[in-house]
């Protein structure tokens, strides 16, 4: 058999790749949440429209367009980060989206942060957290 010996300057290639994705999953979190509330935007704009009228109306009212165009580059952006990095860490980090979006709808539409809604939070936090700190070791 033979043996493949890895150099530590492409460990530390992968490791500075892996490093990246992971940054550009957390900012595609963040531009995830900025997307809904874009569309959460756009929404309430909407009157009670068909769903045809509703898909048209992603086209025809600047918030939507807007808001799935940056689900668009999301997806793009999500594509580049797996190319070297791990799903099993990337994709819970998506969670924090959720994250985003609690403290954005608080922020913008006024919507209540109850203990409920905090701790739910915390849970997510910590999920994340103890997702990356097991992927170190």
């Amino acid at each position: 058999m033979d043996s493949v010996t890895v150099s530590p300057d492409i460990e530390l290639l992968h490791a500075q790749q892996r490093r990246r994705s992971v940054l550009i999953v957390v900012a595609c979190t963040v531009m995830g949440a900025i997307a809904q509330v874009f569309i959460k935007l756009g929404a309430n704009h909407l009157a009670h429209a068909s769903l045809v009228a509703t898909f048209w109306s992603i086209f025809t009212v600047p918030t939507l367009f807007l808001g799935y165009c940056l689900y668009g580059i999301f997806a793009v952006l999500m594509v580049y980060a797996l190319r070297h990095g791990e799903l099993s860490i990337l994709y819970p980090v998506i969670a924090l989206t959720f994250v985003w979006v609690s403290i954005l709808s608080a922020m913008i539409f006024h919507e209540a942060m109850n203990p409920m809604k905090i701790c739910g939070i915390a849970v997510i936090v910590a999920g994340v957290a103890v997702l990356g700190w097991g992927s170190r070791n």
